[in-house]
């Protein structure tokens, strides 16, 4: 590897996961039909353990960061950074997921709110890290 990994921009897109999955699953935008589609209810979310689950995802958004930025390498256009993670978001974590749930027939909207979190969330985390070169 002939580039050095930003980790400040590593870390700012793994961070950024939070902003957009916070308003992507708000009640304002689809949280309500995120809630619908996989049967939960208000209560049913009481239960799990947050700080498990916040920590599990930023540790998970920190490796998708690190790969994101090895695989654009030394990249540093926005655009071109969004590009790649579109790619990414759309032509593997899409895909990959699509193929989940028509196995475990779930449901097409259900598909197109997780999806599209994937996709929106992996360009950015490519605008931040190709700018912050």
């Amino acid at each position: 590897m002939d580039f050095q990994l930003n980790y400040l921009a590593i870390l700012a897109a793994a961070l950024s996961t939070f902003l957009i999955g916070g308003l992507w699953y708000s009640p304002a935008v689809f949280g309500k039909a995120w809630m619908r589609e996989n049967g939960f209810t208000e209560e049913s979310l009481k239960g799990g353990n947050m700080l498990k689950i916040f920590g599990l995802a930023f540790f998970l958004g920190l490796i998708a960061a690190i790969n994101l930025a090895m695989f654009m390498g030394p990249e540093d256009k926005p655009g071109m950074g969004a590009l790649w993670g579109f790619l990414a978001g759309f032509g593997w974590v899409a895909t990959f997921v699509g193929t989940h749930y028509l196995f475990e027939r779930r449901s097409f909207k259900l598909f197109l709110i997780n999806a599209g979190y994937s996709i929106i969330a992996l360009t950015l985390m490519g605008v931040i890290i190709a700018a912050w070169k």
